[in-house]
């Protein structure tokens, strides 16, 4: 099964005025039941409970129990670093890093890179059609 790498803020949640993305549920559902999931957050360091006390905030039960599916990743400078570069993945972020492009670019990946803009109109809409 292809792994997907998520990102929270400016993904599942807005930056700005942190509320859910629209369409964040629909792409939850969509992730937790084709793709091999993994949290790819600064508020996921080799545990998912602070991501899930986060998220537990902006989302009903039912979207929790999908996102409790998701597992833990640990890194530490470059969220590259947390990636299986050698397996079958996207990654979904708002704001990759150049030394995280520059590295996937290295190793023939970087078209596994979905960067994710939520003020453009339906663009978790617009990911679940890119992932199908």
């Amino acid at each position: 099964m292809k792994k997907i790498y998520i990102d929270i803020d400016g993904v599942l949640l807005t930056s700005r005025h942190t509320q859910p993305a629209p369409g964040a549920v629909q792409l939850i559902e969509h992730v937790t039941k084709h793709f091999d999931c993994y949290w790819l957050t600064s508020y996921c360091k080799g545990d998912n409970r602070p991501v899930l006390d986060l998220l537990s905030a902006y989302f009903d039960k039912e979207t929790m129990n999908k996102f409790e599916s998701v597992k833990a990743t640990n890194w530490r400078t470059l969220k590259t670093d947390a990636i299986d570069l050698h397996s079958d993945f996207y990654w979904l972020d708002d704001h990759p890093m150049s030394a995280e492009i520059q590295l996937l670019r290295e190793h023939g990946r970087l078209d596994s890179l979905i960067v994710v803009d939520l003020k453009r109109e339906d663009e978790l809409k617009r990911i679940i059609e890119l992932l199908k």
